[in-house]
C-alpha cells in the first residue's frame, strides 16, 4: 500500500507484487460463481477484474520493460487494490469520515506526487509507469485518490484535526490507521476466489496459492501461513 499519511507521505507499495507461495483457507466458504472476491456484501466480479487487467496491459504496453509487473501477476495486483478500496470505504464509514470533492482531488494529487518521486528515484519515464508497476491502472486512479484522502482524513481526525508534525504523533497516527484498517478488513469477511490466490492480511495483497500440481507425489507444497487472518 502507499505510505500512510504522516509528516511526509511515504511510498511503500511501488516495489511490485509479492509472489511468495501461500495457502488458501480451506475453511472459507466457496466464492460465488463469477466473483473474483466478496468483500462484505459487495462482489468484485471476474468481469470487472478482467476489464481492469486489460486496462493495465494496454496502459503498460508503451512503457515496455519499465513496467516489470508480468501478465501473470497483474490479476492479483489489481484485485488487491480493488479489495483495498472497499476496506478504505469501510474505514471511513466506521470513523464517521465524509469527504469533499476537493479532498479527493487533493488525494489524487498526493498520489501523483508520490508516483513522480518514485519514478525519479527508479529512473522511470513517468509517475504513470510507477503506478502501473504497482498494479494501478489510469482508470483506478480516482479510487486510489479517494483511498488516500480517506486515510489522510482519518489521520487528521485522530490527531486533533491536523496531520502529525512530530515522530511521536506520526507513530501514533500510523498505529491508529493500522488498527482501523485491520478491523475494517476483519469486519468485511473477505473471500478471494482461489483462482486468484488468497488475501494476505499483513499486507492487504492477494498472493498466490501454492503450486500443488508440480509438487512430488505425497509431498504437497508447504503452506505459507503469513497473514492468513487479521491480527486484530
Amino acid at each position: 500500500m502507499f505510505g500512510k499519511p504522516g509528516r511526509r507521505a511515504r511510498t511503500a507499495a511501488f516495489g511490485g507484487v509479492c509472489v511468495c507461495a501461500c495457502a488458501v483457507l480451506a475453511a472459507c466458504s466457496p466464492v460465488k460463481m463469477g466473483a473474483a472476491a466478496i468483500v462484505g456484501d459487495q462482489r468484485i466480479t471476474t468481469s470487472a477484474l478482467d476489464t481492469q487487467v486489460s486496462n493495465l496491459k494496454v496502459a503498460a504496453a508503451p512503457y515496455g520493460s519499465q513496467v516489470s509487473l508480468t501478465a501473470a501477476q497483474m490479476p492479483a495486483a489489481v484485485l488487491g487494490w480493488l479489495i483495498k478500496f472497499q476496506i478504505g470505504n469501510q474505514m471511513a464509514a466506521s470513523a464517521g469520515v465524509s469527504l469533499t470533492q476537493e479532498q479527493v482531488q487533493a488525494g489524487i494529487a498526493d498520489i501523483n506526487a508520490q508516483a513522480a518521486q518514485v519514478a525519479s528515484e527508479e529512473g522511470l519515464e513517468s509517475g504513470t509507469a510507477a503506478l502501473l508497476n504497482a498494479g494501478v491502472t489510469p482508470q483506478m486512479l480516482p479510487d486510489l485518490g479517494l483511498f488516500q484522502a480517506q486515510e489522510i482524513a482519518i489521520a487528521e481526525k485522530s490527531n486533533g484535526g491536523k496531520l502529525p508534525s512530530t515522530t511521536a504523533q506520526d507513530n501514533a497516527v500510523n498505529a491508529v490507521l493500522a488498527k482501523d484498517q485491520c478491523v475494517a478488513a476483519k469486519s468485511l469477511n473477505i473471500q478471494v476466489n482461489p483462482q486468484f490466490g488468497r488475501l494476505d492480511y499483513s499486507q492487504l495483497e492477494v498472493v498466490p496459492a501454492p503450486d500443488t500440481l508440480s509438487a512430488p507425489a505425497g509431498k504437497p507444497s508447504p503452506a505459507d501461513t503469513t497473514g492468513l487472518t487479521p491480527a486484530c
